[in-house]
This record gives C-alpha cells, sequence and structure tokens, in this order.
C-alpha cells in the first residue's frame, strides 16, 4: 500500500462523518438523482447517475463503520477499496460532477450529494488522484495568489485601463469603507468591464469601496480539488485583508465558486464567524437599487433570457435579484424552463472547466442548455458568473451558436440613469 494511497484512505475514514453516514444509510436506489445530471441524460451513460460516483466512499462507510460491512469483509464478500479503483474513479469524481446540486433537489430523501462529492474529492487529492491542471491550478494560487497566475501587477494595469474609460479613481487598500471588491481570475483577464462596472455603480451610489493587494482573488481552488488546508489558507488571506481594512462587506463577484467558497464554506473553513457580512455582486447592487441609491434608465428592446448560475442560485439563494433587474432592463426578458433553483448547469462548474481532460463531455453535456437557448428563441443570454460565461461561450462557437452573452452587473451599469452617475 503506497503512502499516497493510505492517505487517502484515511481521508476517507475522517470525511465519513454523521450527515455522510445517514446519507448513505438513507439511500433508497431509486436513481432520481439520474435524471436530474445532465452528464447523465445528454449521454444515456449509467455511469454518470450521482449516487454511483460515490461508490469508494460508500464502501470504505459499509465496511468501516456498519456490522454487516464489517462482517462481509471478513468473509471477503466485499472487496476493500483499491488504489487502481480510485485511479478508475477519478474521471467520475472530477470531469462528471460539476457539484451543480441538482441532485440533491431532487433526492427524495433529502440527501446532499454535493456534500458528499466534495467530501469524496478530499479523500481522492490525498490519494493523488486528482486532475492534473487542477492540482497546478491551486498551487499556482499559493505561491502567486491566483490559480491563472494573474499578479498584482496586471491588476494594476486593467485598473489604470478602467480609470482612463469610465473617469473615476479605483481605490486600493483603504480602510473603513462600506466594501471589499473581489474578482475572479476570468473577470481579471477577460471581463475587466466587470471592474469599471462596479466602479460606475458604486460612484452613482455614493458607496465607498476598494481593492486589497493582497486579497484581490476570489477563486479558491482548494475547494473545487477538495483539499481543505488549501481552501482554509486561501480564505484566510480574504479575511485579513477585511480584518485589517476594517470593511464592511466583502463581495464575491459575477462567480458562483467563489460566492460558495467565502461565504459559505469560509466560516466553516476559518472555524469561527466572520466579523463583517459577505455578499454576491447582485445582493449588492439589488439593494442598492432598492433604496434609491441607483437609478436606471433605457431599456434592451429584444427578447433574452438568463442563466442561473448553480451556486449563486441553487446553492446561494441569489435568484429573485437578478429577475428584479432584468424585469425592468427588459421587458421582454423570457425565463427558461427549469429556471431558478432547479436550472440547469452550465457543465463547468466545480472546476470542470478547468479540467482539459473534461472538455469532450463537457460539450456533449452542453446540449441540455444548448436546448434551453433554442427552446425560447432568444440570441442574447445573460448571466452573474465569468466562469459560466465562459463556458458558455465556449460551447456556443462549437455548436455554432450565434448568440450573444451578458454579464449582468455590466447591463446595470450601462443602464445607469446619466443625470445621477
Amino acid at each position: 500500500m503506497t503512502a499516497t494511497f493510505e492517505r487517502g484512505i484515511n481521508s476517507f475514514k475522517e470525511v465519513l462523518d454523521a450527515p455522510i453516514a445517514s446519507f448513505f444509510a438513507s439511500c433508497v436506489h431509486c436513481g432520481l438523482c439520474a435524471e436530474s445530471c445532465l452528464f447523465y441524460t445528454e449521454t444515456g451513460d449509467p455511469q454518470y447517475t450521482p449516487i454511483h460516483k460515490l461508490e469508494p466512499l460508500r464502501r470504505t462507510w459499509f465496511q468501516e463503520y456498519t456490522l454487516l460491512g464489517k462482517l462481509a469483509k471478513l468473509a471477503g464478500l466485499s472487496k476493500p477499496v483499491t488504489d487502481d479503483e480510485l485511479a478508475a474513479w477519478e474521471p467520475l469524481v472530477y470531469d462528471s460532477c460539476t457539484m451543480c446540486g441538482r441532485c440533491s433537489m431532487v433526492c427524495p430523501v433529502g440527501n446532499d450529494l454535493t456534500y458528499m462529492i466534495r467530501k469524496m474529492r478530499e479523500g481522492m487529492a490525498a490519494s493523488g488522484h486528482a486532475p492534473e491542471g487542477l492540482v497546478t491550478a491551486t498551487t499556482r494560487a499559493i505561491t502567486s495568489g491566483s490559480p491563472a497566475g494573474v499578479k498584482w501587477v496586471t491588476v494594476q494595469a486593467q485598473i489604470r485601463r478602467m480609470e482612463k474609460q469610465f473617469g473615476f479613481t479605483v481605490p486600493v487598500n483603504q480602510a473603513n469603507v462600506d466594501y471589499l471588491v473581489l474578482m475572479s481570475s476570468w473577470e481579471i483577464l477577460n471581463y475587466p468591464e466587470y471592474l469599471g462596472a462596479v466602479g460606475r455603480i458604486f460612484k452613482q451610489a455614493g458607496a465607498t469601496w476598494t481593492l486589497s493587494e493582497t486579497a484581490y482573488e476570489a477563486t479558491n481552488s482548494g475547494i473545487q480539488i477538495g483539499a481543505s488546508d488549501l481552501a482554509r489558507e486561501l480564505v484566510a488571506r480574504i479575511v485579513k485583508a477585511a480584518e485589517e481594512l476594517k470593511v464592511k462587506c466583502v463581495i464575491s463577484p459575477e462567480c458562483g465558486h467563489a460566492y460558495t467558497a467565502i461565504r459559505w464554506e469560509g466560516p466553516n473553513l476559518m472555524g469561527r464567524p466572520f466579523g463583517f457580512e459577505v455578499k454576491h455582486i447582485l445582493e449588492v447592487i439589488d439593494e442598492l437599487h432598492g433604496s434609491g441609491r441607483i437609478k436606471l434608465q433605457g431599456s434592451i428592446d429584444k427578447p433574452l433570457t438568463y442563466h442561473d448560475p448553480c451556486q449563486i442560485s441553487r446553492r446561494g439563494g441569489v435568484y429573485e435579484q437578478p429577475r428584479a433587474l432584468l424585469k425592468e432592463l427588459a421587458p421582454q426578458f423570457r425565463e427558461m424552463n427549469d429556471s431558478g433553483t432547479m436550472n440547469w448547469c452550465c457543465g463547468g462548474g466545480g472546476g470542470v472547466g478547468a479540467n482539459e481532460r473534461a472538455e469532450p463531455l463537457r460539450l456533449v453535456s452542453f446540449k441540455r442548455k444548448k436546448a434551453q437557448i433554442e427552446e425560447l428563441g432568444v440570441d442574447t443570454l445573460v448571466t452573474a458568473c465569468a466562469n459560466c460565461r465562459v463556458i458558455i461561450e465556449e460551447a456556443l462557437e462549437h455548436y455554432h451558436m450565434d448568440v450573444e452573452m451578458l454579464g449582468l452587473t455590466e447591463l446595470v451599469a450601462d443602464h445607469l440613469e446619466e443625470s445621477a452617475s
């Protein structure tokens, strides 16, 4: 038995807490989770059934923590998990699960399969069975501050661009302000207009805000790979900056994974509550708009729809705010079937989009989202997650679909009332 494999099995044993034990014990093998997973629905392959992806973890629980399982193991009727088996299971755990949580929504006994996958990934990572791309990204995040290797000098370049374009100053390392603004690598590299939009919105609202040169990156690849110690280190950077600057609120950017990492997982990783609020940018914009601090004008005179990022809407509860904004901005807004908390994933969350090996399967799974878009007959799609935006744009190109992608924060900024801006 190799040292890494032994660490992985020990990690499996450690993560088998009371919730996971109860989930496995209560599973009725109904198969409803399969019909909720786009990797299964678009391939018809039973190996993509969500509960099946957890089989090595289930068998560890069965053999180690149930009387029947212990007897079966002693009698040779239940074989122990092997290193080769974990290697074979790696693509299922990392390539065909975005941890979107849709399967958890339909489970008749309330099992949280997303939580179980996340815990299983901890054992997979400890045993050395994690995709090389995610391992490299996590290493870069620890050493350089960003999984994409984005350094502060790159952020500074984007700051100068936005200041020149929109005529405002981006505050850096400012203490005692309302908001600490985070960005993901995608917003820094692909969508710098997000920073410009935030600046324009806060300027109209009269809100004080800042960036931190030590905590500008919101992405937490430690959570994606299943390395809690590294995830904790990445969260701690944000917490330290927020507390040192004495901000009132940390804003997660248009990134579903980042929102989950800092708002929901963050306090658990740190082992204590935060002394500041954490909100998604859409929550903040909706509050500023509702209180009259920002006012909108004009409208988009064409049909469009909204893609709900899983971690923001289903897992995070932010689904009413984008619709309130869109219904004011877009009179022809059309709702997708299976929208809101039951919307279908873009196919690239949970690290899948950063896993090159998973690309062919990801493009097949996108057929579910493709059907949703085509059913509505729209050529404009709005979302609030930079990762979803990248994944969807790539898939739209792959399928030769002439659909425009927009970020909701920039859309709001482009429709601010001019006299108040």
